[in-house]
């Protein structure tokens, strides 16, 4: 049985620049984000603000750092690797790797796939204790990559599905609480994700953290960052003007499961 959810908007936060979000990562209140478009890509670093529940924490601001990419690159998903920031590009076959901290850049390398989300999973063993990161991977389909955390060098293909039907367009990712969470490109859903079985076990509805005013068709949500508290995420869209910190809540069941995923559930 896959877990249903909403979500409640426990505060929103200002979104620096108002970036073509492809990418957001989150670490004690530091927000990393990956911003797209040929000419405009950069990785962005900032403190998220704070506010009370519910309200705008503040007008705006600028990232504390931020690095620009070559006009010829689309920025795509990032994830933290110890202390370098992996970032993806669409189409360009590059990740580059940079120092969390100074944003220099450290690597340059190819990669196999087009790139769109991505997040760094760190699994118990055998014995419990935890293993050496792995890095996993989107690309807009129904499968995940799972890849060396290094090299980015793939190593196996998992295949979603959710009650026995493909789950596609599987975009910005995160890890939390043993699952990889998945923005599904488009819509306003969540799926979590069972890593070694590619089910789909739980499916949230994060229409409550919806800019309703936006008229822009490409201001989709795209951004999803787990926060240490466990059912809580940091959500937002492509030039929205915030960023959403929402909690898990009981949702609707199976019908709804199929309303969401509309055409991207097949």
């Amino acid at each position: 049985m896959v877990r249903t959810y909403g979500v409640r908007v426990v505060r929103r936060a200002a979104h620096p620049g108002r970036g073509f979000t492809q990418g957001l990562l989150s670490e004690g209140g530091t927000v990393w984000e990956s911003v797209g478009n040929y000419r405009h890509s950069e990785l962005r670093r900032y403190a998220l603000a704070d506010g009370k529940p519910g309200t705008l924490a503040d007008q705006g601001g600028a990232p504390d750092a931020r690095v620009q990419l070559g006009p010829e690159f689309f920025a795509e998903g990032i994830c933290r690797v110890g202390d370098s920031i992996w970032q993806l590009t669409w189409k360009e076959l590059v990740a580059f790797r940079w120092d969390a901290t100074s944003l220099t850049l450290r690597d340059k390398v190819r990669f196999n796939r087009e790139g769109w989300g991505m997040c760094a999973v760190v699994a118990p063993g055998p014995s419990g204790e935890l293993t050496t990161p792995e890095v996993v991977t989107s690309a807009g389909t129904a499968e995940l990559v799972r890849r060396d955390p290094h090299t980015l060098e793939q190593r196996e293909i998992v295949h979603v599905r959710c009650q026995g039907k493909r789950v596609r367009g599987l975009n910005d990712l995160t890890w939390s609480e043993g699952l990889v969470w998945a923005n599904v490109a488009g819509t306003y859903c969540l799926a979590g994700i069972d890593l070694a079985s590619g089910e789909v076990t739980d499916i949230v509805d994060a229409t409550a953290a919806a800019e309703r005013y936006r008229r822009d068709p490409q201001a989709i949500m795209n951004g999803i960052a787990a926060t240490a508290t466990p059912g809580e995420f940091l959500l937002t869209g492509k030039t929205w003007r915030s960023i959403r910190e929402v909690r898990l809540v009981p949702g609707r069941g199976r019908g709804h499961v199929e309303r969401l995923l509309g055409g991207l559930y097949a």
